[in-house]
């Protein structure tokens, strides 16, 4: 994705001078506007950072694994707006105990909201990757990088209303402009933005969560109008009925604007600390992160997931990116381990060098294989059973990393990456 692309290339040395300013790099100048300091990703060897493109590809499978469900359900995407029983891991569980639903509670479980915080993160590693690679240029900043988020602004709302009422990059691309600026400022204005958003989230979220549990409601469901119009609606009807309830649909970047800021500014933080990178103090960084993150936020998940549907805020928005700092720690781990040759890590690194790519194809995949325009596999399938979904996702998963790895080969950037790439050209 936008922000997760570029990679600054090393010189060959991996030293730094003092302040952050790569060492050899040009000193950029102190005028409004102009990178203060600079980190820098670069390793001896050089290149990109492999545990980066593995990690985006991870996310990207892992949103997959969140996003088929809504696909594959009644009423499509249109269950954002209706009710957060069906949003709800072990909902289908509870009304039917089986082998099948409870596999689907536990994979919706691992999936739920820890790879859509591990994705944020990223791209605020990307953003600061992004300022990096600006300040050894000396170039102004943000500059430029005003264009790329307008136009990840508009991507986000070409893939909201054409494809998917989920979309995660209009709220990025918003995030990403304050994040920008808040990159010229002090450390210090960055941690009290950071903790001061955090605070503000959790706050909300328990809130709300608290209301959820105290207030009585009976439970929730999709109107069956909506369940007809994504079963047998045309594509047309679909695009207008996101564009008549746009506000409703719209909710979850707005009240998890504070989250994105602070996972935007703690990937900045993990960056600039090394912790993605193949050293003894990434290793144990991200050994922490692995710690804290699963040792807390594994425990916390389960409780949470099986509490029910009115605890779906706190373990979706609150409980989620802890397990996803963990993911970090987990995943470098086990690249560590297999040295980051391996077809898998070769494939899911592939696919993450082509974020913007694989989130996008992976949605427009689904709405075709599940809505009525199309296949309308979640309406003929819904009386079998919910292995087909666990299916449908490793399908839709094996055939991206397949497409990467064929891809880029023959071409140096994703389909989208290079469209983004060549309308930006024009816009500077």
């Amino acid at each position: 994705m936008s922000g997760h692309d570029t990679a600054p290339r090393r010189s060959g040395t991996g030293e730094h001078a003092p302040h952050g300013r790569p060492s050899g790099a040009p000193a950029p100048g102190r005028t409004k506007g102009t990178p203060e300091r600079a980190a820098s990703d670069r390793t001896p060897g050089g290149g990109r950072l492999p545990l980066l493109d593995v990690l985006r590809g991870v996310a990207i499978l892992g949103t997959l694994a969140t996003n088929v469900w809504l696909f594959a359900g009644p009423g499509g995407d249109s269950v954002i707006l209706y009710g957060t029983d069906d949003l709800s891991p072990f909902t289908p569980f509870h009304a039917d105990p089986s082998a099948a639903t409870l596999a689907e509670g536990v994979f919706r479980t691992i999936a739920n909201g820890k790879f859509l915080a591990l994705l944020t993160l990223l791209f605020g590693a990307g953003l600061a990757i992004q300022f990096d690679s600006a300040a050894r240029r000396g170039a102004r900043w943000p500059g430029p990088y005003r264009w790329r988020a307008l136009l990840l602004f508009v991507e986000g709302t070409v893939h909201f209303t054409l494809v998917f009422a989920g979309d995660v990059l209009m709220g990025y691309a918003v995030v990403a402009l304050l994040v920008a600026w808040l990159l010229t400022r002090s450390e210090r204005t960055r941690n009290t933005v950071m903790w001061v958003s955090v605070s503000l989230h959790v706050a909300l979220m328990g809130l709300v969560t608290a209301a959820l549990t105290t207030l009585a409601s009976g439970p929730s469901a999709v109107p069956r109008e909506a369940v007809e119009l994504y079963a047998h609606g045309s594509y047309p009807d679909q695009v207008a009925f996101r564009l008549d309830h746009v506000v409703g649909l719209r909710l979850e970047p707005v009240l998890t604007f504070g989250l994105m800021v602070f996972m935007f500014l703690l990937g900045v933080r993990l960056f600039r600390a090394g912790a993605f990178t193949d050293t003894p103090a990434g290793r144990a960084i991200r050994a922490r992160l692995l710690r804290w993150g699963m040792g807390l936020g594994v425990p916390l998940t389960a409780a949470t997931a099986l509490a029910g549907p009115d605890w779906l805020l706190l373990d979706r928005y609150v409980v989620a990116p802890l397990v996803a700092v963990g993911l970090i720690g987990l995943i470098g781990l086990l690249l560590d381990r297999a040295s980051g040759t391996g077809p898998v890590a070769s494939g899911i690194s592939s696919l993450g060098r082509m974020a913007m790519t694989g989130y996008v194809t992976q949605n427009v995949v689904l709405m075709f294989v599940c809505y009525g325009f199309g296949l309308g596999l979640a309406d003929r399938m819904a009386d079998t059973g919910r292995w087909w979904v666990l299916v449908l996702w490793a399908v839709v998963s094996l055939a991206l990393v397949t497409g990467a790895q064929l891809w880029l080969p023959r071409f140096r950037q994703g389909p989208l990456e290079a469209l983004q790439k060549k309308v930006l050209s024009r816009a500077r």
